[in-house]
């Protein structure tokens, strides 16, 4: 410290400490743990005799929610629904060349493909797990002499 005698070096208890006080704010806290202690002052300020369990509840699963497939029909009128929506919607008037009546009707398809495009890639995905587990199901298949060398040889008992 300077003064005017010149200067001096004195001891101040708790200056040097390198690890700040938990009891104040963190000042490192990540978004997550602010909310969590946002959460737990919250609670503290709840009495006791307010935050109650359900005894029955404790130790118990929540029961699996079978969610329901869509029937076909209720997938096609989806389907339809939004190929309706799609060819309601008014193409721009383009400028000279761009609004031919070949390219307006191509523009409206690629609309349209792109409104089945999720169904029909739902559809595909089904269809594969069911071949996939067809072919699973199925005797083993003859595969030709090229590829016989890489099938794994059932051990001998």
């Amino acid at each position: 410290m300077g003064h005017s005698m010149g200067w001096s070096s004195i001891l101040i208890p708790g200056s040097g400490e390198p690890n700040f006080d938990t009891w104040v704010a963190n000042p490192f806290e990540t978004s997550e743990q602010r909310r969590e202690k946002e959460i737990h002052s919250l609670l503290d300020k709840l009495p006791p005799e307010t935050i109650m369990l359900d005894p029955s509840k404790i130790g118990t699963l929540r029961p699996y929610k079978k969610r329901e497939k869509p029937t076909k029909e209720e997938i096609e009128a989806e389907k339809e629904a939004a190929v309706e929506s799609v060819k309601d919607i008014a193409l721009k008037k383009k400028t000279k060349g761009r609004n031919k009546t070949s390219k307006r009707v191509m523009k409206r398809k690629v609309l349209i493909d792109k409104a089945k495009k999720p169904f029909l890639e739902k559809q595909m995905l089904e269809e594969g797990k069911v071949a996939g587990k067809k072919r699973n199901l199925g005797e083993e298949t003859e595969l030709p002499a090229s590829l016989k060398r890489f099938v794994r040889k059932k051990a001998a008992v």
